[in-house]
Order: structure tokens, then C-alpha cells, then sequence
């Protein structure tokens, strides 16, 4: 089940990755047509879509959860011990 929960995260953050850049590459698309005077309204309400969902799958994967542990002792610091 860890193993699981470990690809979910894996390919949340990835999607996360491609999608952010590939929306800025929509966008700066979008606004090329505008200066074309071309019609530029849906790709460029598509762009922010996946520029919106890149930012949301890699906020959710990794600053909310970050990496998922095996073990939650993992995460705890270790007692000092006097000597």
C-alpha cells in the first residue's frame, strides 16, 4: 500500500511539472495570435486551465504532503542521550 501511495505522489508531482510549462507554452501562444490579430480567446483560457491545474498538482504533491515516509518515526527527531 506504501508502495501505492508513493507512485500516486510520484505522478501527481510530475504531471505537475509537465503541465506548468506546457500552459506558460499555450499562453505565450495565445498572445502571439492576439498580436497576429488572430482569434487567441480559447487557447488562451485553455493556458490558464493547465496553468492552474501544473501549480495545483505540484502544490498538492509536494508542499501540502511532501514526500510520503515509510514510517512515521522517520519523521520525528531522535531523543538526546546525556551522557
Amino acid at each position: 500500500m506504501m508502495m501505492n501511495k508513493k507512485l500516486i505522489w510520484y505522478l501527481k508531482a510530475q504531471a505537475g511539472v509537465l503541465l506548468f510549462p506546457f500552459g506558460l507554452s499555450l499562453f505565450g501562444e495565445a498572445v502571439i495570435q492576439k498580436g497576429a490579430g488572430q482569434p487567441y480567446f480559447w487557447l488562451g483560457t485553455l493556458s490558464l486551465i493547465v496553468i492552474n491545474s501544473g501549480v495545483g498538482l505540484m502544490i498538492e504533491s509536494g508542499l501540502i504532503s511532501g514526500f510520503p515516509r515509510d514510517t512515521p518515526s522517520e519523521t520525528l527527531p531522535r531523543p538526546v542521550e546525556k551522557v
